[in-house]
């Protein structure tokens, strides 16, 4: 079998309904069989939606991204400019907000040509470091992070819906 092209570009508002529809759907696939339905109908509505997203994207604080196999979305990255954690260092570090692929596309090198362009767009942002938070029982995802260049550097507290949580900061140099 042929290996496919995934296209990477950066998202534009006319994305907003696809991107909220798609990051809605792929949290809850990640995260609802851990949460009680009223926390994730909670956090969803404060996340995702076509306004928001439109309001993100048109935000020159962030980047989205989207990786699209044959014009299909299947996974999407968001960096935001703000104040990083304590623990990260590096010049202008860089969130990394969201990364997100479709279950139907994991394991098939998405992520990583995803999370190389979103690494060259950070660096292209003149970011001298990237940081992000996941969830401490989000193992899976830790893994590939690590395999990424990332490195564990503390813990921040992280609120779905009503639920506190906790999630680890990790990041890397450029």
């Amino acid at each position: 079998m042929a290996q496919r092209l995934i296209a990477v570009r950066r998202a534009v508002p006319a994305d907003a309904a696809a991107l909220a529809a798609f990051g809605a759907r792929t949290f809850r696939e990640t995260f609802e069989a851990d949460n009680t339905p009223e926390n994730m109908a909670l956090y969803l509505a404060r996340s995702y939606g076509p306004e928001l997203q439109a309001a993100e994207l048109r935000d020159p604080r962030m980047i989205a991204l989207l990786a699209e196999d044959a014009g299909q979305l299947a996974a999407f990255s968001q960096l935001r400019d703000g104040p990083a954690p304590e623990g990260v260092t590096g010049s202008r570090p860089i969130e990394l907000l969201r990364f997100y692929v479709d279950r139907a596309w994991q394991g098939r090198g998405i992520a990583q040509a995803l999370m190389s362009a979103t690494v060259a767009a950070a660096a292209e942002r003149g970011a001298g470091a990237v940081w992000l938070a996941v969830w401490e029982r989000n193992q899976r995802a830790q893994a590939f992070y690590r395999k990424c260049g990332f490195e564990d550097r503390g813990a921040k507290d992280f609120m779905l819906g009503n639920d506190r949580q906790t999630d680890r900061i990790m990041a890397r140099t450029l």
